[in-house]
This record gives C-alpha cells, sequence and structure tokens, in this order.
C-alpha cells in the first residue's frame, strides 16, 4: 500500500462531478490527482433534489459485484474543508453528504484509503439532470476512466434540467485556485 503525508494532506475519492477538473479547481487551491481508482461493491446511484443541478445528487450505495471509477486527490486541510463547504459536510450530521472512509485500488493494485462524501438516503432515487452527467463525463474522460465505465454512464437515464445548470449562487466565489498536479503519494 503506498502510504500519503497523514499529518496535513487528505486523500479523496472523488466519483461524481468533483472529477471534473474545472469543476475542482473552482473549489480547492491546488488539488493533486494521484491516481484512477475503483470502489469495488459499490454502485453509482441519485437521490434527493441537487439545488445547483436540477436533479438527483450522486452517491455510492452498496451493490455487490459493481464498481465505481473515481479520481484520488491529495488534498490540503484548507482545501479539504472549502469542499465540505460546497458539499455540505456538517460535523453534527446534519449537511447533505458525510464523510465515509474507505479504500479504493487503482488498475496496478496500489490501495489508498481514501474519503469520499456519501449522501444521506431518503426517499426514492431521483435521476440527475443531463447536465450533471456531463460534468461528470467530461471528467471521467479527462482522467482517463475506462472506457467501459464511461459508456456505463452515459447510458444513464437524465433529466434536462428547468433552468440553467450548474447554478451559481451569489455567496461563492467563480474564480480558479490553483492547477492540478499528478504526483503525490
Amino acid at each position: 500500500m503506498k502510504k500519503a503525508d497523514r499529518g496535513t494532506n487528505h486523500l479523496f475519492f472523488a466519483y461524481g462531478s468533483n472529477m471534473n477538473p474545472e469543476q475542482i479547481l473552482s473549489r480547492c487551491f491546488k488539488p493533486e490527482a494521484c491516481a484512477v481508482a475503483r470502489l469495488a461493491d459499490y454502485g453509482l446511484s441519485f437521490y434527493g433534489a441537487s439545488r445547483r443541478w436540477d436533479g438527483g445528487e450522486a452517491t455510492v450505495t452498496p451493490q455487490p459485484g459493481e464498481e465505481v471509477w473515481g479520481v484520488v486527490y491529495k488534498l490540503t486541510h484548507p482545501d479539504s474543508e472549502r469542499l465540505d463547504s460546497w458539499q455540505d459536510v456538517r460535523l453534527d450530521g446534519t449537511g447533505a453528504y458525510f464523510h465515509y472512509p474507505t479504500e479504493v485500488v487503482d488498475a496496478e493494485g496500489n490501495s489508498y484509503p481514501v474519503l469520499i462524501y456519501k449522501r444521506f438516503l431518503s426517499g426514492e432515487s431521483n435521476r440527475p439532470s443531463a447536465e450533471f452527467m456531463a460534468t461528470v463525463i467530461a471528467g471521467a474522460v479527462h482522467h482517463g476512466l475506462p472506457a467501459a465505465y464511461v459508456e456505463k454512464l452515459k447510458s444513464i437515464n437524465c433529466v434536462t434540467a428547468s433552468f440553467p445548470a450548474p447554478r451559481i449562487f451569489e455567496h461563492e466565489q467563480s474564480t480558479t485556485f490553483g492547477a492540478i498536479s499528478c504526483t503525490c503519494i
């Protein structure tokens, strides 16, 4: 197993729109893309309703035999806090997402202890917006996720957002903070 600097950096596994380099750069100062990896025995699911994307919000749910591919990022503590804010993670458990520690494995068999964002599930699943999935797919292609998985993402049944998505709220900054580096661990 490769080891990360556990003092000031965190490994985060992005499986949704945070795979997209434009989005992650708008939320973090200097994310480092470390690996393309997979989370075994989970599937990509969508629940709730996103105010930003107008469709279901991405999460992972246990699905034996399935796998979710994504990107391992090394984030500084300030970047982790910024991303938590964007994902509505709250220490008191009232946010839309919570941290879930797990392990992902890259194509060479290297494992990474990571945090992922899981959504609190409530109600029935909800289709994501086509605009959200276009952002996810662009990130998957950019990072070279397996072609079969990209095709699986493209086959997800979507809805068209009823407003221009993603919606940017007044309190959010739209600046880009840094560049993605591809060396870590």
